[in-house]
């Protein structure tokens, strides 16, 4: 069946960064625009970081234009039936806008110099050509004659100064370059000699700094870590971090309500095949969740707005199916980026890894930090914050007096789990081979556990070191998480469950994507010491048989797996041999 597409429904902004576009084009835009009068009531120089992908450009897009001194005639097309249309704030249109996006800036030490000077050059003509009624004549071509982005830069702000102009600036994703930098352990010295005492990248964040005694009047600066700006700055010296402020929780991000809202438009617009409540129990999982502000916990948790657009959008373009992979490549492509944080953790001087501590033990305690330089990332708390920053974690109350961070959602799993495996030298663990897709077929459709969990046996015992074995339960827990995390016909839940007990892995079928899929599992998990007795064995297979047949008959489980035939799996451990693996 043909699906109806209205001739007046919304287009789904999509990968789309430019507000106006999105605006003159009539996209779906979920209105953040409430968030301005709070924005200019807070401090001039505003320094806000998010993890990629979760709208930070579109952001920075509605402010320029809001802003923009010539953009005053578009404002009611702009803005006219937005939050801030029928509230305007007394600076609205009233700024000269400089923006600066270093997202496409090279990375490379040896010409990123060269690349930032070619960036500022085309920026800081395009604002001399849009804004020549505002400036002194003859401002490009004396600005052309100056050398570099450091000394045009002065000399813009000076003159714009002379002229009685106020210029906003917009740095988006300042860090680009240098995240590409500290990717690479070799480049680190250098990297502290480009930011440090005389290096070309803290010069020309020197002149910002000065700016603001002139022209500048306000700045809004985005990246997704703070590293950068703590070595640029000595300490973030330039502005006000609202990383962690709970003011700021919602404005990048979709909330439920939003998402909610959205979904019921195009509901009324398209074929749908689920009702809203349906959609919404499929998306949460994998796209909610993230909270960026201790105090907003237990309030409102964020969705990943890019997620969610891009779910939307497949879902109508399939007519009312929800995609067969609920990650987007490009997410994947970001979080490749992030492989470094695996390096790094693995440099740690005390023992535990905090990535398998995590993904063991379900959580991680710290101490956020607004910035750091990059020479400490591995010091624990700064690591964790970084973790955070990146996305990879979210605020989960408190535990023991410091901040309680967890994994998200299963994006994030997904990626931390395939990180983990990574670790082990040469070990190809990744389920993509044609042999582990069989794997992963079997036991979902036709319930071969035994090759399965065998096969994750034999790969905990080869690749397992010295130092893994000594962690003994944490490292077999998290080995075989990661392993199943892997399989694309689950969604593996480890969680503390009051009512039932615990259970080590309930391997959730994806339904909605899958709905002939034919056997779900329980997996109860145990772990002995290689110094344990025989008995010691036969009593904790014992317990996960007790486990494993009171958490079967919980209603979490009973809803999630359909019509599919639920196996009761019992697994121990005995070091990294596994002596009992059987259906209970």
């Amino acid at each position: 069946m043909e699906e109806y597409i209205a001739p007046n429904r919304k287009r789904i902004p999509y990968g789309m960064m430019n507000f106006a576009v999105i605006r003159r084009d009539d996209c779906y835009y979920v209105d953040k625009t409430r968030f301005i009068p709070i924005i200019e009531d807070a401090d001039k120089f505003f320094f806000f970081i998010r993890p990629r992908r979760f709208g930070k450009s579109l952001t920075v897009s509605m402010l320029q234009h809001y802003y923009d001194i010539a953009a005053k005639d578009k404002f009611d097309a702009l803005f006219g039936d937005l939050y801030i249309g029928k509230y305007p704030t007394r600076d609205r249109n009233s700024y000269l806008v400089l923006y600066l996006n270093f997202s496409g800036i090279v990375g490379e030490l040896h010409n990123y110099r060269k690349g930032l000077d070619a960036h500022c050059q085309t920026m800081f003509d395009y604002f001399c050509d849009i804004y020549a009624d505002y400036l002194p004549q003859g401002i490009k071509e004396k600005l052309d004659a100056k050398e570099g982005a450091i000394e045009q830069f002065e000399y813009l702000f000076t003159e714009c100064n002379k002229t009685g102009q106020r210029i906003y600036l917009f740095i988006d994703e300042y860090d680009h370059f240098t995240n590409a930098i500290l990717a690479d352990p070799e480049s680190l010295h250098r990297y502290t000699n480009e930011t440090h005492g005389e290096g070309y990248l803290r010069a020309f964040f020197s002149k910002v700094k000065a700016g603001t005694y002139s022209s500048i009047e306000r700045c809004f600066i985005t990246g997704v870590s703070p590293v950068t700006m703590d070595d640029l700055t000595s300490g973030f010296n330039i502005g006000t971090n609202y990383s962690l402020s709970p003011k700021f929780n919602e404005m990048i991000g979709f909330t439920e309500e939003e998402v909610r809202q959205m979904l019921t438009y195009y509901s009324t617009t398209s074929h749908f095949n689920h009702t809203v409540d349906e959609l919404l129990d499929i998306m949460q999982p994998w796209y909610d969740n993230y909270c960026f502000a201790q105090g907003r916990y237990g309030e409102t948790t964020m969705y990943n707005s890019n997620m969610v657009l891009y779910f939307i959008k497949n879902y109508l373009d399939n007519d009312g199916k929800a995609p067969q992979n609920m990650i987007e490549s490009n997410i994947r492509v970001d979080y490749e980026k992030l492989r470094m944080l695996i390096r790094k953790d693995k440099e740690f001087a005390h023992d535990a890894s905090i990535i398998q501590t995590l993904v063991s033990q379900g959580y991680i305690t710290g101490d956020l930090k607004e910035s750091f330089p990059a020479v400490n990332i591995t010091t624990p708390d700064n690591f964790v914050s970084l973790l955070y920053y990146f996305g990879m974690l979210t605020i989960s109350g408190t535990y023991e007096g410091k901040t309680k961070l967890t994994i998200p959602n299963q994006v994030v799993r997904e990626q931390l789990y395939a990180y983990l495996l990574s670790t082990y030298d040469e070990a190809d663990l990744n389920f993509s081979s044609y042999e582990k897709n069989e794997l992963s077929s079997s036991l979902a459709y036709r319930g071969d556990w035994q090759t399965y969990f065998g096969y994750i046996a034999d790969c905990l015992k080869r690749y397992a070191s010295q130092r893994d074995k000594q962690k003994g339960e944490f490292f077999v827990h998290g080995f075989t998480l990661a392993m199943t995390a892997q399989n694309r016909f689950y969604r593996p839940i480890s969680e503390q469950d009051t009512q039932a007990g615990y259970v080590d892995i309930f391997l959730c079928p994806l339904l909605e994507i899958y709905s002939d899929m034919k056997h779900s599992y329980i997996v109860e998990l145990k772990y002995a010491k290689y110094k344990d007795s025989e008995s010691r064995v036969k009593e904790l297979r014992q317990e996960a048989i007790t486990q494993a047949n009171r958490y079967a008959d919980t209603e979490t489980v009973r809803n999630a797996i359909g019509n599919t035939k639920l196996h009761k799996i019992v697994v121990v451990y005995k070091g990294m041999d596994m002596p009992v693996c059987e259906e209970v």
